[in-house]
């Protein structure tokens, strides 16, 4: 129905670190490449949980953009924007949280979990309540059908289907529906609209989703469709009303195998961090004196990479041969700690050194970044206001 459309996001909570880079942005530069991509800033999502602290939200958004342009995202190939700059994100959300169950809310895996874990915060607060709805609006105004998510986030992507599907119920049954869908189909030709009436058949009576794909396949391929036309014969195809919000679908990623320095997940709370343009030296001084396996209390002592956090970053930088030449002098003694460490340093630079490139003429004209933003967020707008000038009209406030 709509194009192919990825969107993601970040709280700016800081400069990013390796576990950023291999967990989301290189799986962002990969798919600027292959799809239509927006990527933006969720400050309002930083207040959420940080509403005590505004004043280091600034200097992160625009830390965090260049760090983004460093990793290799380009503007060329996806809109950057700062999601308060597009206030149609806030009004979406006001208006699905009044058909919103509060039940639902209450049941999203994460928001226990996470008053749990920030116990030393006061989040018994309607903003944090109501941040996966506003996850959900941040989805839905653009129409995407595709979010990268870790699978600790599927739980939000299915909540923001349901808010999709209980809209699009509640508000997609335009006076005289079937007829103007009837109407509609005729518009397809003759054997089109067969075929389509078919495979509406054999989806609504056997279920049968290979029906449901090519009814998708065929619709998507009809240039003289208007767009309320188009919403009304996918609402009809299923049985609903018009589709006015899409549903998205989990884009599942790869958990980052990057490790911290001691070991453990990679997280600025850990104090265990390499962040993204770090300076040489102080990327070598922290490898070099990373802790490896205790066993290895002398040189001429044998140890195991099992037990060596270094080994975690071979795993990650390292080829076949480096990897093995680390587990046989490693279990040996061949090789001490210092040279193990070594090839590590050097990839974890080689792969730096260009994200410092990039990164430079940013930090020499700040004004080329607040010019990536502004255009991104125009532009973001724009698809935007598409939108919501739908579901104001599905909700009777357009009042044309």
């Amino acid at each position: 129905m709509y194009q192919e459309r990825v969107l993601s996001g970040m709280r700016p909570t800081g400069g990013l670190h390796l576990g950023h880079y291999h967990g989301v942005l290189k799986n962002w530069v990969e798919l600027q490449h292959e799809f239509e991509c927006l990527f933006f800033v969720a400050d309002w999502h930083a207040l959420t949980t940080h509403y005590d602290t505004p004043e280091v939200i600034e200097k992160n958004v625009w830390d965090m953009v260049i760090d983004w342009l460093a990793a290799g995202v380009d503007p060329a190939n996806a809109t950057l924007f700062i999601q308060s700059r597009v206030p149609e994100h806030a009004e979406l959300h006001l208006l699905l949280s009044m058909m919103t169950p509060l039940g639902w809310l209450e049941r999203v895996p994460t928001y226990k979990d996470q008053q749990e874990k920030l116990s030393e915060k006061d989040l018994s607060t309607y903003g944090f309540l109501g941040y996966p709805l506003l996850q959900s609006a941040d989805i839905l105004i653009y129409r995407a059908n595709k979010v990268p998510v870790g699978e600790d986030q599927v739980p939000h992507i299915e909540f923001t289907r349901e808010i999709a599907r209980r809209f699009n119920h509640l508000y997609g049954r335009e006076p005289g529906f079937e007829e103007r869908a009837e109407a509609a189909v005729k518009k397809l030709g003759s054997k089109r609209a067969k075929l389509y009436e078919e495979l509406r058949k054999r989806y609504q009576e056997q279920g049968d989703d290979e029906a449901l794909e090519a009814a998708h396949a065929l619709l998507n391929e009809q240039q003289n469709l208007s767009l309320g036309d188009r919403e009304r014969l996918f609402g009809y195809l299923e049985g609903g009303g018009k589709m006015i919000l899409v549903e998205p679908d989990a884009l599942l990623t790869a958990a980052s195998r990057m490790p911290g320095l001691d070991g453990l997940k990679m997280s600025k709370s850990y104090n265990n961090t390499i962040t993204l343009r770090e300076d040489a030296d102080s990327v070598t001084r922290k490898i070099r004196t990373m802790p490896t396996d205790p066993a290895r209390v002398r040189r001429t002592d044998p140890g195991d990479p099992a037990k060596c956090p270094v080994w975690s970053f071979h795993l990650v930088y390292s080829n076949t041969a480096t990897q093995e030449w680390v587990q046989l002098g490693c279990k040996s003694a061949g090789i001490g700690c210092l040279e193990c460490k070594q090839p590590v340093i050097e990839a974890v630079l080689r792969e730096q050194e260009p994200m410092r490139e990039r990164a430079q003429m940013y930090q020499d004209d700040p004004t080329l970044v607040r010019n990536i933003i502004a255009d991104g967020c125009e532009k973001a707008r724009k698809l935007a206001n598409e939108t919501m000038r739908d579901v104001r009209e599905a909700m009777g406030l357009s009042y044309s």
